[in-house]
């Protein structure tokens, strides 16, 4: 095989667009033993590669079933269940009492408002009062 060619399909495979032919030429190549010397560092890599292919991993992998215990996981959702339902349940109880001291302020406000209305006219019921003494004291 021509020298050159080689180079350019070396070329080709470092920048990963060679063919699984050109792979097979190249690999044939650098296994043959007669490999020009400026390119015996790529010598390793191809061997390598012929080698690891071969290889198979033979040693047992042992597997244990994961155990799930379902148990605790329900203890734990009961506990996050009975944790929400008591501290939800104050929360909407401690709202509920804070609506109800909105509406109670607003009641007392109306209240206020309108007493505030009545001493005014108190005012004037003053002012006929003193007036009736003067009318029947000068009698």
């Amino acid at each position: 095989m021509e020298l050159h060619n080689i180079e350019k399909l070396i070329e080709k495979y470092l920048e990963a667009t060679t063919t699984v032919a050109e792979e097979e030429t190249l690999k044939a190549y650098f296994l043959k033993g007669d490999v020009a010397p400026h390119l015996k560092e790529y010598t390793a890599m191809f061997t390598y590669f012929s080698i690891a292919k071969e290889e198979t991993f033979t040693k047992q992998v042992p597997l244990k079933p994961r155990k799930r215990n379902y148990k605790w996981l329900s203890v734990a959702a009961v506990a996050v269940l009975v944790f929400g339902i008591y501290y939800g349940n104050d929360y909407r109880e401690q709202k509920e009492a804070e609506y109800v001291l909105q509406q109670t302020k607003k009641a007392f406000g109306l209240i206020a408002q309108n007493l505030n209305k009545g001493t005014e006219k108190l005012v004037y019921l003053n002012k006929f009062e003193e007036t009736k003494n003067k009318i029947y004291k000068t009698n």
